[in-house]
């Protein structure tokens, strides 16, 4: 058994313990500042809200009805070039949509959107293309108005509803269907998505296309459908 060398000291001479402040001693659990409390629960929130938009995109149907003819094929509107000419996702909407009319899927096309990134108004830019390309302008509805995809589906119905019109195919680029189908599908209308040919084969460039698409997805789930609101 080993003696402790301090024990047959005086109490005097005995070295003094030790005094610990409790109140400075560190603690084994340390709290997060409120600073870091709040990036991580930003952080969660934007993961999660990603997540919902990822899951509402796969989700959602690309048609409401079992037709293969319609009244009206409805091309929502992307932004023309810094001419006034069609950018090559613009052309490549049309010009779909001008094949679809050569194939009898519907008798009119209805080209939808307005002024919104540029001076040139999208619906007129596309009517101008269709018509260049064979349809005679009898068969084109230009509505030049719409500043985003709510307003292009719902003023598209407008048109819809004032001439008797029932059901359209909706073209557009193939990532923006998901969302412009959770659109459509608050409308009174029987519908069907429809692709244009993507811009590239390149994997990144479909890639990216999604990744925005997923983020304007996120604002209308949490912005768009409850704040901006269009009766047809």
């Amino acid at each position: 058994m080993t003696r402790n060398p301090t024990s047959n000291l005086p109490y005097r001479q005995r070295p003094a313990r030790r005094k610990i402040n409790y109140e400075t001693a560190p603690t084994r659990r340390k709290r997060l500042s409120w600073q870091v409390r709040l990036a991580l629960t930003a952080t969660g929130s934007v993961i999660l809200l990603l997540a919902w938009s990822i899951v509402a995109r796969q989700l959602a149907p690309l048609s409401n009805t079992e037709l293969t003819r319609f009244d009206a094929i409805i091309v929502l509107g992307t932004k023309a070039d810094s001419d006034g000419n069609p950018s090559p996702a613009m052309q490549a909407r049309i010009t779909e949509a001008v094949r679809e009319y050569e194939h009898g899927v519907a008798p009119r096309l209805i080209v939808t959107g307005g002024a919104a990134h540029n001076g040139f108004v999208e619906a007129r830019v596309m009517a101008r293309v269709a018509h260049a390309q064979g349809i005679p302008e009898s068969a084109i509805y230009a509505e030049p108005e719409a500043m985003d995809t709510i307003q292009n589906a719902c003023y598209s119905a407008r048109i819809m509803k004032a001439h008797g019109w029932h059901s359209a195919e909706v073209v557009s680029s193939a990532s923006h269907l998901p969302r412009a189908a959770m659109i459509f599908s608050r409308l009174p209308m029987e519908w069907r998505m429809h692709a244009a040919p993507p811009l590239s084969p390149s994997a990144a460039y479909s890639a990216a296309a999604t990744v925005v698409e997923t983020l304007r997805t996120a604002r209308y789930l949490v912005w768009s459908r409850q704040m901006e609101r269009c009766e047809p």
